[in-house]
């Protein structure tokens, strides 16, 4: 089955042509427009100026990725789309052309949950000979963690396609605080990997010191921020409480923004704050729900101490369990993994007829549910 994808729920415009057969997804087209530049000004995205820049490149991307695969519309069994959540005009450039593509190539076509895509993104391998791990390594049921920009979410799944929301952040997620940190002190846009290489000066400097310390015993930092319901009886999360925390800690002392090695410590501890609370409550979430197997997706899934201490917490607490994370370059957004989301939601449809009519039928949606 070959599979057509669009991506255009936020800022980065992509388009995917994904092969799956016999239980694997080979990557034949993988294309990603960035608009960081544009929107670096502005500290964060622009809807509008976000739909622009979609309307623009994204023509560009089907024209390239048609012409060197030398598609026809026969080749294509099915189109795949990211209808929501996200940002409503980005999304209308994205399934608006998706439909018409269905329309005029009489093609299939579906509807992918964006957060769906960042769960199967853990499916997507660059090596085309790689078996996805839901083949023989995926064991249900399954928990994922979800870390982005605009979610932070554990979820539980029993089966493929059947989600449950068990925990989300009340507040900013994850992705958001890491860019009001980067912006509380002008590091720039965007936040996620700056404050995660400033972080990484410190643990350099730690495991340099001392080459035999364990990851956790590199931890302990000089600056303090609170670890937000860390110890609360749900498993939700809450950040906007730590992102104010920082603030404060700039007010009280100005000299940070002028002492690159203050501002080094404050992002090093920033980073561990978010990822005590996000390993602690996927821990505590893993006790109460057992599952077999652990996922992590999502932007924030490509902060490479996120993934080897949730990695090492799940090692050290729960033996039986798998754990599996996406190569980085599939952690954000990206066509591909909308296609292997879609795959799966149009192959377990028990009526595939309704895909034949979704290029008049199909409508983005913000606020998608998942």
């Amino acid at each position: 089955m070959n599979i057509l994808a669009i991506e255009t729920s936020c800022d980065e415009t992509a388009v995917a042509l994904v092969k799956a057969e016999k239980g694997r997804f080979q990557v034949l087209s993988d294309l990603v427009s960035s608009q960081v530049k544009i929107h670096a000004p502005f500290g964060g995205v622009v809807p509008n100026l976000a739909a622009r820049e979609h309307l623009k490149n994204l023509p560009l991307l089907l024209k390239k990725t048609i012409r060197e695969n030398k598609l026809a519309p026969k080749d294509i069994d099915i189109i795949t789309v990211t209808q929501g959540p996200g940002l409503i005009p980005a999304l209308l450039i994205g399934t608006n052309s998706a439909k018409a593509l269905a329309y005029a190539w009489r093609v299939p076509l579906v509807g992918a949950h964006h957060i769906a895509g960042h769960i199967y993104a853990n499916f997507v391998r660059e090596n085309s000979n790689n078996q996805i791990p839901n083949s023989k390594s995926i064991k249900f049921p399954v928990l994922a963690l979800i870390v982005s920009g605009g979610h932070t979410q554990l979820i539980l799944m029993k089966k493929h396609m059947d989600f449950r929301i068990i925990g989300e952040t009340l507040d900013d997620a994850a992705g958001e605080a890491f860019d009001k940190v980067a912006k509380i002190l002008n590091l720039g846009y965007p936040g996620g990997p700056i404050v995660a290489a400033e972080a990484e000066k410190i643990l350099t400097a730690q495991k340099s010191a001392n080459p035999k310390a364990q990851p956790s015993d590199r931890r302990r930092l000089s600056l303090r921020l609170p670890r937000p319901m860390l110890n609360s009886n749900n498993l939700n999360f809450s950040f906007s409480g730590l992102k104010t925390a920082a603030l404060y800690a700039v007010k009280k002392n100005p000299v940070i923004l002028k002492d690159k090695k203050m501002t080094t410590a404050l992002c090093a501890e920033f980073q561990q704050a978010v990822i005590d609370v996000l390993v602690a409550k996927t821990l505590k979430a893993a006790k109460k729900y057992k599952p077999k197997t652990i996922l992590l997706g999502g932007g924030v899934s490509a902060n490479e101490e996120l993934r080897k201490q949730l990695g090492e917490a799940i090692k050290n607490n729960l033996k039986n369990t798998l754990y599996f994370m996406p190569d980085t370059q599939y952690s954000l957004d990206n066509a591909a993994m909308i296609a292997v989301a879609g795959y799966f939601q149009y192959t377990l449809a028990k009526n595939k007829k309704k895909f034949e009519t979704n290029w008049k039928n199909l409508e983005a949606d913000a606020g998608l549910a998942l």
